[in-house]
């Protein structure tokens, strides 16, 4: 049996393969274990099973068109991807945004933060064997979902974001249904949580597992959650503000042991502070115009340039080039989270039980369209 993949002296019993179709692979991803008995000796991890060239699409789509690219990169964020692909051009065209739209934006991209950790904390319960919290998730979720279809006119791939603004204003009901959605997305959040902190099976297989020093936190590239769970306060929303985050109040969730739980607890607590952002940006909406100074045909300068936003599972990157005079970028590299935090996974399943493997995968909460682009 081949074991070069095992570290020197190490005894190899089994390779096992772990995906793409494995229903805890988080999607169409492949984990190669090597295992000795139960325990894993070594992990290398697979991907390229959804890949989408979406980053070379880019260069034969306007700038209009990409937005829709961004939408399919992690599905679970779109409006949260939107908001950096129209950053990076309206900053290389220096196109600024009304005030009504930067807080539409806000409002919609925390909703969608929320949402995404809502099927997170369920499908993180269902690796740990729960099965109550993602019926909870996907019910509150649907609310938000429901909210998006009505204010974008689609579900998820939502296409709402402009350069320059947004698609079109939110409806006059918007304030009056979304404070009542708060109410319900914070009563149900609870529910979930008290069921899963009352778990002694859950506290288990996470307080202690998947342990992610800072310092190797760091060297692989984590940003998000999952970062700030081995107790690095590194948020892109503070650290390089955007929008009208400077406006707001909220809080920095910050681990300190960089377990299983803590990846779990950061993003419960990030819940909670997104729901306190939107309650804000409710109460600040101004009145106005929701599309700035943008022609109706982009053609930005020559030029280059990154922007950083806050995604829910890290720091998302766009480096755009444009040649000027024409509709098309030159080029669209994108800065994933997911496809970075999968860098630490090698390292987190060595010396561990294949049971936890699925724990410790899914308390990194990849997706993969992103991870494939």
């Amino acid at each position: 049996m081949n074991t070069d993949q095992a570290p020197l002296g190490e005894r190899v019993d089994l390779l096992v393969n772990m995906g793409p179709q494995h229903p805890s692979t988080h999607g169409v991803f492949r984990m190669v274990l090597s295992l000795e008995g139960e325990r894993i000796i070594d992990c290398v991890p697979h991907i390229g099973y959804l890949h989408r060239g979406s980053e070379r699409l880019c260069e034969g789509e306007n700038y209009s068109q990409i937005i829709t690219l961004f939408d399919r990169l992690d599905y679970i964020s779109n409006i949260n991807n939107e908001q950096c692909f129209v950053m990076a051009v309206e900053k290389l065209m220096g196109v600024q945004v009304p005030p009504r739209a930067e807080y539409v934006r806000v409002i919609l991209s925390e909703l969608n933060r929320i949402a995404s950790h809502m099927l997170f904390y369920g499908t993180f319960a269902i690796d740990a064997g729960a099965m109550t919290p993602i019926m909870i998730g996907f019910r509150d979720r649907e609310l938000i979902q429901a909210l998006f279809e009505s204010v974008t006119g689609a579900r998820m791939m939502h296409n709402y974001l402009r350069i320059g603004g947004v698609k079109e204003d939110v409806p006059e009901w918007f304030k009056l249904d979304l404070g009542r959605l708060l109410d319900q997305l914070r009563a149900g959040f609870r529910e979930a949580e008290d069921l899963l902190n009352g778990s002694d099976v859950f506290l288990e297989r996470t307080m202690g597992v998947g342990i992610l020093p800072a310092e190797a936190a760091l060297d692989y590239g984590v940003t998000g959650p999952a970062l700030r769970a081995s107790g690095v306060g590194y948020d892109v929303r503070r650290a390089e503000p955007y929008s009208v985050y400077p406006e707001l109040e909220f809080d920095i969730p910050v681990g300190k042991v960089g377990d299983c739980y803590d990846r779990y607890w950061v993003r419960m607590r990030e819940v909670e502070q997104s729901l306190r952002i939107v309650e804000q940006c409710l109460e600040r909406l101004p009145e106005g115009p929701i599309m700035g100074k943008a022609p109706r045909l982009i053609r930005p300068p020559k030029g280059e340039v990154y922007v950083r936003t806050e995604n829910p599972r890290g720091e998302l990157g766009v480096y755009l080039v444009s040649q000027g005079g024409s509709g098309y970028p030159y080029r669209v590299k994108i800065r994933g989270p997911s496809f970075c935090n999968l860098m630490a996974l090698r390292q987190l399943l060595r010396g561990v039980y294949v049971a936890d493997s699925v724990v410790i995968l899914g308390s990194l909460d990849i997706v993969l369209g992103e991870v494939d682009r």
